[in-house]
């Protein structure tokens, strides 16, 4: 393949980062569907290349580049509102050695994100009874488990916080060992209670007020 193949493929690996990143921020989406739904609106009927979609990691700073240029008025605040309740929820359930993950951990949430969090018990049923007796509502479902495709999926609670959606993924207490150690690039993939408290005190240090 020559050069020019190359830095085209590039390029359009960027620009389907760039049209992902828009559906993330705009509607929601999750990177995915926004990656696949961005393929087509990029390539049109062009036949798919091997390898042109771009990684999670490239979207995330596409997400990033489009909060600072669309979003920086409101976007700081909506962080550290989602991240303020986020640590109200991992206090309630602390005994659970509660973990943030997605983008309220990345800092790139916006109107459309919710809240996860990774919980670590003896028995799911542990933490299924406890939100029961607090009398929180749950939506029961299955997340794939952070470790990869070899392991068996998770169930995950969901549930409304503060009129805010989070999700927590329920794991056995032995997938606590290497969760909070960073990737080899030090990208940090989930932080837990004290963590969040000094994320949220960078941000009051730089002046970033929190939502209404």
């Amino acid at each position: 393949m020559t050069n020019d193949a190359f830095d085209d493929s590039a390029q359009l690996r960027l620009e389907i980062a760039a049209a992902a990143a828009r559906l993330v921020a705009q509607d929601g989406a999750d990177y995915g569907s926004a990656k696949r739904k961005a393929a087509r609106q990029v390539l049109g009927d062009a036949p798919n290349r091997p390898n042109i979609l771009p990684d999670n990691d490239m979207i995330e700073e596409q997400v990033r580049q489009y909060n600072a240029l669309f979003l920086a008025d409101s976007q700081p605040a909506r962080l550290f509102q989602l991240r303020t309740i986020a640590l109200q929820v991992m206090e309630a359930l602390q005994q659970f050695h509660p973990l943030l993950s997605g983008p309220v951990l990345n800092g790139t949430a916006g109107p459309h994100d919710e809240i996860y969090l990774q919980l670590f018990a003896e028995s799911a049923k542990d933490i299924h009874i406890f939100l029961l007796n607090k009398n929180v509502v749950l939506d029961m479902s299955e997340s794939p488990h952070f470790k990869g495709a070899r392991y068996d999926a998770v169930e995950t609670a969901s549930f409304l916080w503060k009129n805010e959606g989070v999700h927590a993924a329920m794991y056995e207490l032995d997938d606590m060992r290497g969760a909070l150690k960073a990737k080899a690039d030090g990208k940090v993939l989930r932080t837990d209670i004290a963590g969040l408290r000094s994320l949220l005190a960078a941000s009051l240090a730089h002046g970033v007020p929190a939502a209404d």
